[in-house]
């Protein structure tokens, strides 16, 4: 008899299975279009169109070719239709906007937090040469200096010329 390995270095045997493999985020990506598509002047030039011919074609076309008569009750019944799968669509499109939003608002924070964390260190870094620089020597103070020096090198060169008259 054969051992069987159940370790994790061993890869699981597939499986066969009745459910059928789907995407998740494929019903809202889909909900996220047709709320986009409602959204459109398009859809209301469609929308438009479709209640116009009907009211028109169940106005005027023979009596036998009608299918709706006046207080277009089937229409109604189609537009309501339509209007309650719309509102949870274009709810759940909204609600996934919103993650997103949110997502991205975090980003946002991070990034800026990050940025005055940097802005931050660069100002002491900043203030710390300042100081650093208030020890050193600068040209003008290098100048003077090396002025003075000159002369007193000039008064020490005079004195013994001045003691030997």
């Amino acid at each position: 008899m054969m051992a069987r390995n159940n370790g994790l270095d061993t890869p699981r045997e597939t499986r066969r299975s009745l459910r059928a493999n789907y995407d998740p985020e494929a019903f809202g990506r889909l909900s996220e279009k047709f709320a986009r598509f409602l959204g459109t002047a398009r859809f209301l030039v469609y929308m438009t169109v479709f209640v116009l011919s009907w009211v028109i074609w169940n106005a005027l076309a023979p009596q036998n070719l009608r299918f709706d008569d006046y207080p277009f009750i089937f229409l109604t019944l189609i537009l309501s239709l339509q209007a309650s799968y719309a509102a949870p669509l274009i709810l759940l499109a909204q609600n996934r906007q919103a993650d997103r939003d949110r997502i991205s608002l975090n980003e946002d924070r991070a990034q800026n937090a990050r940025s005055i964390a940097d802005t931050e260190y660069l100002t002491r870094e900043l203030a710390s040469l300042r100081i650093a620089l208030g020890d050193v020597a600068t040209r003008d103070y290098l100048r003077n200096e090396l002025g003075d020096l000159a002369k007193e090198i000039v008064e020490e060169l005079r004195k013994p010329e001045s003691d030997a008259k």
